[in-house]
């Protein structure tokens, strides 16, 4: 008897069908010559959507920053040696802040391969190091099934990047239609019932129990503060996740990053019992792998083996979703607890008030703090921040409370340029929301350019820019270090808003509180996206120090 052949499709169709049954909504890409029937496919598919951006390394962010937010992976395709190489940064954010991530990247053709073909470069060894997993597919009948798997180990356990070479003359391929695939969620480990009780038992006889809670517990918002409440635990969020827990909640203790007011860690000093949950323990997080306090026993939940213990010596480790962690956790029949942290959190609230210097300062510029207090007047609070590296974040950071989940987009690898294009992704994804991306001038002419993305794909953001003429965080180790700076100064001011409004957005210049809430207040009720250019003091360096107290004779 004959049998019916299996419908036939190009491998880019089998892998986009692939790619949008897990949900998967969009591609961003600078297109190439290497995945032409990928971008095709993508962009002629119905629930699908491909954003061309003006550089590889705002694609990367902009994937980046859609992941992190929903949850959900975005494709980054990049083609070949330097449009991967322009990629790698925002792949390498995407492996330091956990996040899901799908990226193709296009290869010499199969017959060219090794022979140092145009534009070649060994994508799989170039990306190991970046991404939880890389792989070249030299068939075009396995692209489907590469594809479902990296989905798999994009969100499984610590979730992550996932880099897929793919020989340009595959994509075109004639291949079997691809098998339906029935949505299979990650699993989802929670504690046992022994390690539940034992968690409870130790956190309910502490004296001064303390949380950690980073992004792993990003979904689990609402079983932290039940568990915080439970055991009556202060709350510190780990390096650039302040909004994984409300901050004006009497439990929430301050944040644990870079330039953290000293007196803001003294509960985490003291305690002697600290829940680590869906926290690496990273270098800013332990400020300096100094905390928690060695006398401390340290209890740490994490979704990955991996990271149970690889940052400290631990008292009890599980291996365990954070959401299922905690809601287990909040089931036990101990009696609740109480401590008093009125006292650190008085604190921490005192840290984030700008210090009645700013009153009387009189240099050229708005002083830093002052921008933040006017973002705090002008933008909702529910505002959904992205924000760059460098040191005007150090304020922003101490100044600005996350009271609702998902507001807060920050890199904790300390790249520069995320900003823009992750507000630009941010939009795209919950056009609801009011996006303000905040940088430099150093962050912002990196990657500033895809204000012309925001403009094209409809996403009217907002650009908040601290320009001080200054890669102010290497001025200010070099002004520390060595008592001179050296190619940090750099030119300006720059006309940020004719910039913008060259892109075809909206551009504002300000130099003054008053006109900072004026232009804040117009560029939120706008319907192009628009870039406010505020003139900061560029001797106003950090919130604990000056460069000319750090310059001598400056």
């Amino acid at each position: 008897m004959a049998t019916t052949p299996s419908p036939a499709c190009t491998a880019a169709h089998a892998v986009v069908q692939v790619l949008a049954g897990a949900g998967i909504r969009r591609c961003y890409s600078v297109p190439g010559e290497s995945f032409l029937e990928l971008a095709d496919e993508i962009d002629q598919h119905g629930s699908m959507e491909l954003v061309s951006t003006r550089h590889e390394n705002g694609a990367g962010f902009m994937a980046e920053a859609e992941g992190k937010l929903t949850g959900v992976p975005a494709v980054a395709a990049a083609t070949r040696g330097p449009g991967a190489s322009n990629l790698a940064v925002g792949v390498h954010t995407a492996h330091q802040d956990s996040t899901p991530m799908i990226v193709f990247l296009g290869q010499a053709e199969t017959d060219r391969l090794g022979r140092e073909a145009f534009q070649e470069v060994d994508l799989t060894a170039f990306y190991a190091p970046i991404t939880k997993w890389s792989t070249t597919v030299h068939r075009a009948d396995r692209l489907a099934e590469v594809t479902a798997e990296a989905i798999r180990v994009a969100t499984s356990g610590r979730p992550g990047p996932v880099a897929i070479a793919v020989p340009g003359d595959l994509f075109g391929e004639q291949v079997p239609a691809p098998p339906e695939r029935s949505a299979h969620g990650p699993v989802r480990p929670s504690l046992s019932e022994q390690e539940r009780d034992r968690l409870a038992t130790w956190l309910t006889r502490a004296v001064r129990p303390v949380i950690v809670a980073g992004g792993g517990a990003r979904w689990a918002r609402e079983e932290l503060v039940r568990v915080a409440e439970r055991f009556s635990a202060g709350v510190y969020s780990s390096w650039r996740r302040q909004d994984v827990f409300p901050n004006d909640h009497p439990l929430y203790l301050g944040h644990l990053g870079l330039g953290s007011a000293a007196s803001t860690l003294e509960a985490l000093r003291e305690a002697d019992a600290v829940l680590v949950v869906g926290s690496r323990l990273s270098e800013t997080t332990t400020q300096g792998y100094r905390l928690p306090a060695p006398e401390a026993r340290v209890a740490q939940i994490d979704a990955d083996p991996r990271q149970v213990g690889a940052g400290t010596d631990l008292w009890f480790g599980a291996v365990a979703d954070a959401r299922a962690a905690l809601s287990s956790l909040t089931g036990s029949n101990l009696p609740s607890s109480y401590r008093d942290w009125s006292a650190a959190r008085r604190t921490w609230v005192d840290s984030t008030r700008p210090p009645r210097a700013v009153e009387q300062h009189t240099g050229p510029g708005l002083h830093p703090w002052s921008v933040v207090e006017g973002m705090r007047r002008a933008l909702p609070e529910e505002t959904l921040l992205t924000n760059d590296a460098g040191n005007f974040a150090a304020f922003l950071h101490r100044g600005w409370w996350y009271r609702h989940p998902g507001t807060q987009l920050a890199p904790t690898s300390g790249a520069m340029g995320y900003a823009v294009p992750a507000a630009v992704a941010a939009k795209l994804a919950r056009p609801e929301r009011t996006v303000v991306a905040v940088a430099g001038d150093g962050g912002t002419t990196m990657t500033g350019q895809e204000l012309e993305t925001a403009v094209r794909v409809g996403a009217p953001i907002t650009v908040v820019v601290f320009q001080n003429g200054l890669y102010g965080t290497i001025a200010m180790h070099q002004a520390r270090e060595l008592g001179r700076i050296s190619g940090t100064r750099i030119s300006g001011p720059l006309d940020l808003a004719g910039f913008a409004r060259s892109l075809g957005a909206r551009g504002a210049t300000v130099d003054s509180s008053e006109g900072l809430d004026k232009a804040l207040a117009e560029a939120v009720a706008a319907e192009l996206p628009t870039l406010v250019d505020v003139r900061t003091d560029p001797d106003v360096i950090s919130p604990s120090a000056t460069l000319s107290e750090l310059l001598p004779g400056d």
